[in-house]
């Protein structure tokens, strides 16, 4: 039996890579089999197969059965995937271990100096950028909301409202207790009370009307940084939704914030039942 597209799609989303994927459900369909057995199963190339195997034992997808020929045993596909996760998390721990090493070392600070002064030199309009797909725009959201300093404006809609509590309520806490001003506009209708009600311990909330027309999903921090929306979330997939986030202090001060604190104006606070 040959592993049908389908299936090789579901293992690289895993991050296995397409020789492992295809040498690996091989295996499954074979039973024990030789390299050069495997290699004509799925079209691997010979001079890779060997070490790609390896690398499937490393994963705990593969045993090896020692002797002449060298042969490879199939893992029960639940018992690899559950080593699979802990291979995964404990590379993500041994990472996170040498991110927070760095972190407070001597080399961070001198890469924070390379920034600042690339930063200091450059044109802030050179600090943009498109945003491709939902999550690329809510890290750059997180990353803007954890460096606050003043104040915090951000104009959604009910989907966005959610994304923001789930995402990044932590977040705007932190910032707040930092003496940040944060201000949240969004159509509050639906089943949003207890989001509201959370959002509403640390931050202003109002509410779009159903009859009004939002001005954009965007977020603005400080005056000199923002990320805008630029297409309709309803209307595209998620990872194919696109910002555009900038550092430019003229676009978010002179432009976006008076726009923002316009509509502000207009808008009501959530009614309370």
């Amino acid at each position: 039996m040959v592993a049908s597209e389908e299936i090789l799609d579901q293992l690289k989303t895993l991050g296995l890579n397409s020789y492992q994927r295809k040498l690996w459900t091989s295996l499954l369909s074979n039973g024990t089999s030789t390299a050069g057995e495997l290699s004509d199963l799925s079209d691997v190339p010979r001079s890779r197969t060997y070490d790609v195997l390896e690398s499937l034992e490393d994963l705990g997808l593969v045993r090896i059965q020692s002797g002449k020929p060298m042969k490879y045993i199939p893992v029960d596909p639940k018992e690899g995937l559950e080593r699979l996760k802990k291979n995964y998390k404990k590379e993500y721990e041994e990472m996170k271990n040498k991110v927070d090493r760095l972190k407070n070392s001597q080399t961070f600070k001198d890469l924070e100096k390379l920034y600042e002064t690339a930063v200091e030199s450059t044109d802030p309009g050179e600090f943009s950028g498109a945003l491709k797909g939902r999550y690329q725009m809510l890290q750059q959201i997180e990353s803007m909301f954890k460096k606050s300093k003043d104040r915090v404006h951000v104009m959604t809609s009910k989907e966005g409202l959610r994304e923001i509590h789930n995402n990044h309520i932590n977040h705007l806490r932190d910032a707040s207790e930092r003496g940040v001003d944060i201000k949240i506009a969004a159509p509050l209708n639906g089943d949003l009370e207890n989001i509201v009600d959370k959002l509403s311990q640390f931050a202003e909330v109002r509410h779009i009307p159903d009859n009004e027309s939002a001005i954009g999903r965007f977020s603005i921090v400080d005056g000199n940084e923002f990320t805008f929306a630029l297409t309709h979330e309803n209307e595209v997939d998620p990872a194919q939704d696109v910002s555009f986030w900038s550092k430019s202090d003229h676009a978010a001060r002179d432009f976006l914030e008076p726009l923002f604190q316009d509509y502000w104006k207009k808008l009501d606070k959530p009614k309370r039942k």
